[in-house]
Parts: structure tokens; sequence; C-alpha cells
């Protein structure tokens, strides 16, 4: 494969390195994010008693933590699991996006709230689809860089790129908080994600991802990350900002 001549790159540039195939390649950062809202029936109560009973038993679910819970003993109990996966794919279809639910794993979440953060270092080949389940509980996703807020309510849906930092804060706050979350508040939300291969054709086009921009980094490095200006960076869990990595 030829490659175009190495161009600088222009300062203040987010980058993701991720695993693609066998090598690492180097791509832009998408500050897209689409969302919408679409008709998902509430889950049966019984259902939702069983996932009350996994998060309360099973798992220490802290305010800030997100946890995966058990998908397939949901779906025996869940009528119309079916519909929600249609719902999601008919609105990803009118974007541009037909059929990239069909090739994305998927997996069913909890979270009491969730501590800012950026997925790049695990997720960097993907974009995430999250379907939130849960009523309206007062919380938002939020987008620091992208100063955006979008509130949370049943058939709450939307597509980002993995490497934007976002956290699901009280809404009016202004950043993470373990105290907007006490244990005596049902402040859980429940919600479906698809990882969808960032490298789709389709997933590309609709966050506008430029790919290759740093052929010479990209040999150089071994594992999953984001750099800024070269360096490689974290986000603070309060605030979402960037800091260098320790």
């Amino acid at each position: 494969m030829s490659y175009p001549p190495l161009q600088p790159k222009p300062p203040n540039l987010l980058t993701s390195y991720f695993w693609s195939g066998d090598a690492i390649r180097s791509r832009g950062v998408s500050d897209i994010v689409l969302s919408g809202k679409v008709d998902v029936p509430e889950p049966p109560a019984r259902l939702l008693a069983d996932w009350a009973r996994e998060i309360s038993s099973r798992m220490t679910l802290e305010p800030g933590d997100v946890e995966m819970l058990p998908l397939a003993r949901a779906r025996a109990r869940w009528p119309a699991y079916s519909q929600c996966v249609q719902a999601v794919s008919d609105w990803a279809s009118t974007l541009g996006l037909p059929g990239v639910l069909a090739s994305g794993d998927v997996a069913l979440m909890a979270c009491r709230g969730a501590r800012y953060h950026h997925d790049g270092e695990q997720y960097g080949g993907s974009a995430f689809c999250n379907l939130f389940l849960s009523e309206d509980k007062g919380q938002d996703v939020h987008f620091p860089s992208l100063d955006l807020r979008i509130p949370l309510t049943r058939g709450s849906v939307l597509i980002f790129d993995t490497c934007q930092p976002h956290g699901v804060i009280q809404r009016g706050s202004s950043g993470f908080d373990v105290a907007d979350f006490p244990p005596d508040q049902d402040c859980t939300q429940l919600f479906l994600t698809w990882e969808l291969p960032i490298e789709d054709v389709h997933v590309m086009r609709a966050l506008n991802v430029a790919f290759d921009i740093d052929l010479a980094t990209s040999p150089k490095v071994n594992e999953e990350q984001v750099r800024l200006n070269d360096e490689r960076v974290s986000v603070r869990h309060e605030s979402g900002q960037w800091h260098r990595a320790d």
C-alpha cells in the first residue's frame, strides 16, 4: 500500500491510535454526536425487578461506575427486545448508517452516573451507539469538550466517537459529583450499547473521521491511546478536561 507524503500535524490535534488488524492505525477524533429519540416500550416490571436484584446483590455499582449486565438472560424475559433493536436500526438508517448494528457487538449496561472518561484505550477502533432504557431521572450525557448535553429519557439514542470525553451527570451540574448520586435515590441508568466499527465506510462518513493522520508515529505505538500535541492524554474524572497521562 502506498501512502501520501508525510505532512506536519496542526497544533491541538487529538489523535487516536487504534488496532486495525495487526497494526496500529491513526485517526482523528470526531466532534460529531448524533442523537435522537426513538419510541421503545418500558421494559417489563419483572425484568426491571431482575435488573434491580442483579445490581443490588451481585454488583458493586458505586456512583460513577459503568458495569455490564447479563444480556442473554434478559432477552429471554424481554419480548420487546427486537423492537428496541429495530427502532435504533431504523433511526440509524435515516442518518446514512444502514445495517451498522448488525456488524457491532451489543451489551447491556448499568451506571449510577458516569465519571468523565474516554474509551480510546480499549475501543479506539469503534464508535458507540447507546439506547437508554430508563425513565427521566434528571441526568444528562455531557460531552465537555463540545459543550453538549443530551437529556436522558427512555428512548434517548446517540452515536459518538469513543475517544470523545463524556460522562453522565446530574442535570444542571457543572461536572461529575459523587454526592449527586446518593444511595437512597434511584439513580441507575440502564442502556444497550453497540460497538460500531469506526472503519466502516458509513460510520466514517457520518462522524467525519479522517484516517492515517500520523503515519510517522503509528509504527512506534504498541497500544491503543489518545494523544494531544504528541503527548498521551487522559481525562479528569470530575471535569472531563484533558491532562497529560501519568
